[in-house]
C-alpha cells in the first residue's frame, strides 16, 4: 500500500511539474518574452467572433441614403448632375428634417453637365461682342450652375462632407479641406500617435465652405486586410482632421469642435514623459449638458462594432434608395429626423469593405455603426491592463488544472477541461457584452487546450505500460470490458494473494459420461464448446471472473479482481441466467438429435484467499479456501435434491433479493458444522403467485418434518407432489417412510449428513 501511494504521489508532482512548465511558457508568450504573431492572429478571430454571434438589432436613428441599382436605373449613372444631388440635399435636409447628413463620396471636380462652362467661353470669346447673349447667359446662371445650385442647397444645412486622405507617391492636394478640428499649437508641445498624411483629394471650395463640415472616410485595415479599427483624427500638415463618422455625429449632436484630452501630471509620469509619450486619453466632443468622451487606442483609432452583416439586409440599419428619398416617396413616419449617410451599396462603385463581420460590407455603413457608438457613448476598447489581466487568468489556469487535473480520470478531466475553457469564454464575453472591454482570450485557451492534452499524452506515454501489464495480468481471467476497467487505474489492482470475502460457483453437467459416449468425437467437441461458451457469456455478462474449465465443469468467482460491493447477488444472477440458457441450449440441442443437458451449480459466498498461485512451471489466478470447498459440495449434490442451483446461508443473506426455498440442513464431508442449503428461484417480485404458495407451503411441511409430526408433512407433500412432481418432494417422502421405520434419536437435529464429495 505504502509502494503504491508513493507512485502516484510521484506521477501526480510529475504532472504538476509539466503544467508549471506549460504555464511559464503561457505567461512568457503574454509578457512578450516569446514571439505570439500567431497569438495575436487567434485573438483577432475571437474578436470577430463575438461579433458575429450577436443578433443584430435595428437602428431608427440611422438610415443609409442608398445610391443603390433602383436609383441608378431610374436617375442614371454615378456621378449624377449636382443639380439632382442639390435636389436630394434639400429633400433631406428640409422635407425629412434630417439633424445630420453624411456625404460619403466626394465632389472633387466641377459639373460641366449642363454646358453652362462653354457658353462662358463663347461669352468672353467669340460672343463677347454680343452684349445680349452675356446678359441672357447671367440669367441662367442659377439654372445652369449646378456646382453653384448645390452650394445653395447646402448653405446652412447640417451637411457633411466626405473627402479622401492619401500617402500613396504623386498624389497631390485637390479640393479643399474644411477647417481643422485643432492644430499642432493647440498641443501644448505634446506628440499625438495618429496617422500623418501628405496629400488629399478634398471637394470643391465652395461646395466645402458652404456645408457646415467635412470628414475623411479612409479605414484603416489590420494585416490581415479586415476593418477593425477606424481613425476618428488625422493629421495633415500640422491641422488636425475629424474622420465623417465623428463630424456627422458632432453635427446631429449640435457640438461645436472636438479636442483632445491628455492624462495629467501625476507621481508616475513627468512632464516631460507626458509630452513626449502624448498621453491622450479620450476625443472630447462639446455637447450639451456634459461633454461625450470617446476613448481611443493607437493612432487616435477607435474600435467599429458591427451590429449585423452589412447591406439592406444585414439588419443593423435601414437602407433607402436615393431615387425614393429624392423624390419623396418614403413616407415621413419612416425618414424624418434620423441622421442620414448617403453612400452605395453598387459593387462598381468600389465601396465595399472587407470586415469581420463579411468580406463584402458596406463602406458607408461602417460610417453608420461608429456614429452609433458615439450618439450611445458605447464603445469596445482594448484596456491598458489587458496584458496584466492575461496574465492573471493564465497563472489561475495553470493552478486550478495543475492541481486538479492530476487527480481526475478521463471523463472528469473532460468535464473540468470544459468548464474552465467554457466558463473563460463566457467571462470573457461577458466583459465584451456588458463592459465594452476586448480582452485576450487565445493563450488563456490555448493553455488549457495544452494542460489537458499533456495530461491524455502523459496517460499514453507513460502509463501505457502499466495498462498492459493489467492486460497481461488478467486478460486470461476476467473479461475485456473488466480488463479496461481495470486498466483505467492499474495501480489498484495486482496478482498478488489477499484474504477477501467472495463468492464462488462450480457449474458441472449432469450425466456428461452417458452423453460423451452418446456422441461423436466430432459432435461432442461442438457439444461442449456450444456449451462452454453459453455459460461464459454468462458469466462474464455479470462481472464474474472465469477461473477454470475442468472437464465440463466451469468454476467462477465474483468480487476480485474487481471490488464488487453485489458480489453474491451477480453470482445469484448468473446461476439463474445459466439455467434459463441451458433451456434455450437444449432446443438447438434437441433439433440436432443430441442428448439434452441439465447442469447443477452450487454457490457459496465467504472469505477466501485469491491470487497468483501455482508452481514455477504453471501458475493461475484463482481462489482456495473452505468456503471454496464448500461451493464445490453443493454443485455436488444438486441432483440430491433434483434441483439446479444450491446456494449456502451466507450467500442468501448477501443476496437478499431473490425468493429461496429451503431445501435441508446439510453436514458435507470434511465439515462439522451443518449448513442450511437454499434453492433460489427468482427474484423479487417475479416468482408466480402459485409457485410462491407452494413455497409456503414447502416451508410448512418442513418444520413439521423436524418437528418429527410425519403425517402432517407427509399430508402437506403429497399435496405439493401430486399439484406438481418434484424430485425434491420424493426425497422427503421416502425419507418420512424411512424415519417410520427407524426413528431418529432423541437428539436428532434434522441434519443430513454426506460422507461422499
Amino acid at each position: 500500500m505504502l509502494r503504491r501511494l508513493r507512485q502516484a504521489g510521484a506521477k501526480y508532482w510529475a504532472r504538476w511539474l509539466l503544467a508549471l512548465v506549460l504555464t511559464a511558457i503561457a505567461a512568457a508568450q503574454v509578457t512578450a518574452y516569446l514571439p505570439g504573431e500567431w497569438v495575436g492572429r487567434l485573438d483577432l478571430f475571437f474578436y470577430d467572433l463575438r461579433m458575429r454571434v450577436v443578433k443584430p438589432v435595428l437602428d431608427p436613428r440611422i438610415v443609409i441614403v442608398d445610391i443603390d441599382e433602383k436609383s441608378i436605373a431610374e436617375i442614371g449613372r454615378w456621378p449624377w448632375s449636382r443639380d439632382v444631388v442639390a435636389e436630394l440635399v434639400r429633400q433631406m435636409t428640409q422635407t425629412y428634417q434630417s439633424p445630420s447628413v453624411g456625404f460619403d463620396v466626394v465632389f472633387a471636380e466641377p459639373d460641366t453637365s449642363s454646358g453652362y462652362g462653354r457658353l462662358e467661353q463663347l461669352a468672353r470669346g467669340e460672343l463677347k461682342d454680343v452684349p445680349q447673349f452675356s446678359r441672357q447667359l447671367q440669367g441662367l446662371k442659377s439654372e445652369m450652375d449646378y456646382d453653384a445650385r448645390l452650394a445653395a442647397a447646402l448653405q446652412g444645412q447640417p451637411v457633411v462632407m466626405g473627402y479622401n486622405l492619401s500617402n500613396e507617391a504623386g498624389a497631390i492636394a485637390k479640393g479643399q479641406l474644411p477647417a481643422p478640428a485643432f492644430t499642432v499649437d493647440d498641443l501644448g508641445g505634446r506628440r499625438l500617435d495618429v496617422t500623418r498624411w501628405r496629400a488629399y483629394g478634398a471637394n470643391l471650395p465652395q461646395l466645402q465652405q458652404a456645408a457646415r463640415s467635412g470628414g475623411f472616410f479612409n479605414p484603416l485595415p489590420d494585416d490581415d486586410g479586415l476593418i477593425r479599427a477606424v481613425p476618428l483624427v488625422a493629421q495633415v500638415g500640422d491641422n488636425f482632421y475629424e474622420s465623417l463618422a465623428l463630424a456627422t455625429a458632432r453635427v446631429a449632436l449640435k457640438g461645436a469642435q472636438i479636442k483632445p484630452v491628455f492624462l495629467q501630471n501625476d507621481a508616475v509620469l513627468s512632464e516631460q514623459q507626458l509630452r513626449d509619450y502624448g498621453a491622450l486619453d479620450s476625443i472630447a466632443v462639446d455637447v450639451k449638458p456634459e461633454p461625450l468622451f470617446i476613448p481611443v487606442e493607437r493612432h487616435l483609432t477607435t474600435l467599429v462594432t458591427y451590429r449585423g452583416h452589412g447591406g439592406p439586409a444585414g439588419g443593423a440599419f435601414r437602407y433607402v434608395p436615393a431615387v425614393d428619398v429624392l423624390k419623396g416617396r418614403v413616407p415621413h413616419q419612416d425618414l424624418d429626423g434620423r441622421i442620414m449617410l448617403v453612400g452605395t451599396t453598387v459593387p462598381g462603385l468600389n465601396d465595399l469593405r472587407a470586415t469581420p463581420v463579411s468580406p463584402v460590407y458596406p463602406g458607408v455603413e461602417v460610417h453608420a455603426n461608429l456614429i452609433a457608438s458615439i450618439i450611445d457613448g458605447d464603445f469596445k476598447q482594448r484596456p491598458e491592463f489587458a496584458v496584466g489581466y492575461d496574465l492573471i487568468q493564465v497563472l489561475l489556469i495553470g493552478l486550478v488544472l495543475g492541481l486538479l487535473l492530476p487527480m481526475l480520470g478521463p471523463l472528469w478531466s473532460v468535464v473540468l477541461t470544459l468548464l474552465v475553457g467554457g466558463g473563460l469564454g463566457a467571462f470573457n464575453f461577458w466583459l465584451y457584452d456588458a463592459g465594452g472591454l476586448v480582452l485576450p482570450l487565445a493563450t488563456a485557451w490555448l493553455l488549457v487546450a495544452a494542460m489537458f492534452i499533456s495530461n491524455l499524452g502523459w496517460g499514453y506515454l507513460f502509463e501505457y505500460r502499466n495498462r498492459r501489464a493489467i492486460v497481461n495480468l488478467f486478460g486470461e481471467y476476467v473479461a475485456p470490458e473488466l480488463v479496461a476497467e481495470m486498466a483505467a487505474n492499474p495501480a489498484s489492482y495486482n496478482m498478488e494473494g489477499e484474504i477477501r470475502e467472495l463468492t464462488v460457483m462450480f457449474s458441472d453437467v449432469r450425466g456428461f459420461t452417458t452423453i460423451s459416449e452418446s456422441l461423436q468425437p466430432n459432435e461432442l467437441r461442438e457439444y461442449i464448446n456450444a456449451y462452454l461458451t453459453a455459460m461464459s457469456e454468462d458469466i462474464r455478462g455479470n462481472r464474474g471472473t472465469l477461473d477454470k474449465y475442468i472437464g465440463d465443469a466451469v468454476m467462477a468467482f465474483w468480487g476480485a479482481p474487481l471490488n464488487l460491493p453485489d458480489h453474491a447477488a451477480r453470482a445469484v444472477t448468473t446461476a439463474l441466467q445459466m439455467q434459463r440458457t441451458t433451456i434455450a441450449l437444449n432446443e438447438e440441442f434437441v433439433r440436432r438429435n443430441w442428448p439434452p443437458l441439465k447442469i447443477g451449480i452450487g454457490l457459496n459466498t465467504g472469505s477466501m484467499r485469491v491470487g497468483d498461485m501455482g508452481s514455477k512451471i504453471r501458475r493461475a489466478y484463482t481462489v482456495m479456501g473452505d468456503a471454496v470447498n464448500l461451493s464445490s459440495r453443493l454443485e455436488s449434490i444438486t441432483k440430491v435434491y433434483g434441483v439446479g442451483v444450491l446456494v449456502g446461508q451466507a450467500t442468501r443473506d448477501a443476496a437478499p433479493g431473490f425468493v429461496y426455498r429451503e431445501l435441508d440442513r446439510v453436514r458435507v464431508k470434511g465439515k462439522n458444522e451443518p449448513v442450511p442449503i437454499f434453492e433460489p428461484l427468482a427474484a423479487e417480485g417475479e416468482l408466480d403467485p402459485a409457485v410462491a404458495a407452494d413455497v409456503a407451503q414447502w416451508h410448512t411441511a418442513l418444520a413439521l418434518l423436524r418437528a418429527q409430526q410425519w403425517d402432517e408433512a407427509e399430508r402437506l407433500i403429497v399435496a405439493l407432489q401430486d399439484k406438481s412432481p418434484h424430485g425434491l418432494y420424493t426425497l422427503y417422502l421416502e425419507r418420512i417412510g424411512h424415519f417410520r421405520m427407524a426413528p431418529p434419536p432423541t437428539d436428532w437435529d434434522g441434519v443430513t449428513t454426506f460422507d461422499t464429495k
